[in-house]
């Protein structure tokens, strides 16, 4: 039994995997590898969004949040964190960019270019 299997089986009574669990044997491939890449975004002190801050392997969301905690907020960066399994996040694809926004090009009204602010507005 390698050391990672006696780690998630044998040292922690809380954990519950199963030996048949093919998240954490890691069948055909050795350690985190096995495990699901997690997207960690983390909102800091100063602003109301959270921002992408990088990925990690876990065996499940739990871990994942852990991990997370331990490995971005070391020095209290954060107030928030949230993780997403990376196989739920879908993309667009830079190369249809061109057809995938091209519907707002011609909606000049959504764009405020062509308004008169009075002086007095100091932040726009």
């Amino acid at each position: 039994m390698n050391l990672l299997k006696k780690f998630y089986y044998g040292d922690l009574p809380e954990q519950k995997a199963s030996a048949n669990d093919p998240s954490l044997t890691g069948e055909g491939r050795e350690g985190a590898a096995a495990w699901p890449l997690w997207e960690i975004f983390i909102r800091s002190k100063q602003g109301l969004d959270h921002k992408h801050v990088g990925s990690l392997h876990a065996t499940d969301a739990q871990m994942a949040m852990e991990n997370a905690r331990d490995v971005y907020t070391r020095r209290q960066e954060g107030v928030s964190i949230w993780v997403v399994e990376s196989r739920h996040v879908h993309a667009s694809n830079p190369d249809d960019a061109e057809s995938f926004y091209d519907p707002a090009n011609d909606k000049v009204y959504r764009h405020p270019t062509f308004y008169d602010l009075p002086d007095e507005l100091k932040h726009m």
